[in-house]
């Protein structure tokens, strides 16, 4: 049996990096990391707490594929904030839709401009 030890970065397809920084900078403020290497195809990197998220501008094999219209039933990356209502905010005022979560949890999913779920979880952090 395999042991893993941690997650350590998350690796999301995007085709226009000015528009993808854009949402992932301009909106979610994430800062990108100069920790990592350049490599043969264009993207950033986002260190998250011990995480990083890699966006990466690659041929998409999902392109064309119809996506479920809530989130949380598709592939997403979920990200830990305080308030669902503060990012439900910033979300409403950028004319971005989402889903609240259908478990009745402080959680909702949006989708970034390349169709990719996101979800935000209310959850407290030492």
């Amino acid at each position: 049996m395999i042991k893993i030890k941690q997650m350590l970065h998350t690796g999301i397809i995007v085709s226009d990096m000015e528009r993808s920084r854009a949402f992932y900078e301009g909106l979610l403020g994430l800062k990108p990391s100069d920790k990592r290497p350049p490599l043969s195809f264009d993207g950033a990197w986002y260190d998250i707490g011990i995480n990083q998220l890699h966006l990466m501008v690659v041929p998409n094999p999902y392109a064309g594929a119809e996506l479920p219209a809530h989130g949380g039933r598709d592939y997403h990356v979920a990200f830990a904030v305080d308030d669902v209502m503060e990012v439900k905010q910033v979300l409403d005022q950028a004319g971005v839709a989402y889903t609240m979560s259908m478990s009745g949890r402080a959680a909702l999913f949006c989708r970034d401009p390349d169709g990719n779920a996101l979800e935000f979880s209310a959850v407290k952090m030492d």
